[in-house]
């Protein structure tokens, strides 16, 4: 086949290191600009970012030009390095370590959009640590619980 052709929507979602509410309302929207510059200088198109002080959600359109590892550590490396340039946060502002990573078909979408979109109302109920554990047995990825999530310290 002379082209490549894809449709390959996912969503991403990371934490701050330890859980802990970092993101501040003053300068979460200049973050997810940030990081809306990082998917779409790599190629990819963004179609959702979220979250809320401890964790974030991105929606995007993938290119098969890179693998998804490749991004989320450029996504993580330099929005925290980004972040601390800023002086943002007082110490280093640092993301945990991994990702959730779930794929979806194009008529889920607009489903997702609106889920991270509703992020506050949703927080309202349920904490980070549950909403991440329901996504993983939504989407039946086999974890061990001790390591899904570091504990603040």
């Amino acid at each position: 086949m002379a082209n490549t052709y894809t449709q390959i929507h996912i969503h991403a979602v990371f934490a701050v290191q330890n859980r802990l509410s970092l993101i501040q309302k003053q300068w979460q929207d200049e973050l997810y600009k940030y990081i809306t510059g990082i998917i779409t200088n790599n190629g990819h198109k963004l179609l959702q970012i979220g979250g809320m002080s401890d964790h974030v959600h991105v929606l995007f359109g993938m290119r098969p030009t890179q693998s998804l590892s490749d991004l989320m550590k450029d996504i993580k490396g330099s929005s925290s390095k980004w972040i601390n340039e800023k002086r943002f946060v007082m110490g280093k502002f640092t993301w945990q370590e991994g990702y959730g990573a779930f794929s979806y078909g194009k008529s889920q979408i607009n489903s997702v959009v609106q889920y991270i979109q509703r992020q506050e109302i949703h927080h309202s109920k349920r904490n980070f640590a549950d909403e991440y554990m329901e996504l993983l047995k939504l989407f039946e990825i086999e974890f061990d619980e001790r390591y899904i999530l570091k504990n603040p310290e």
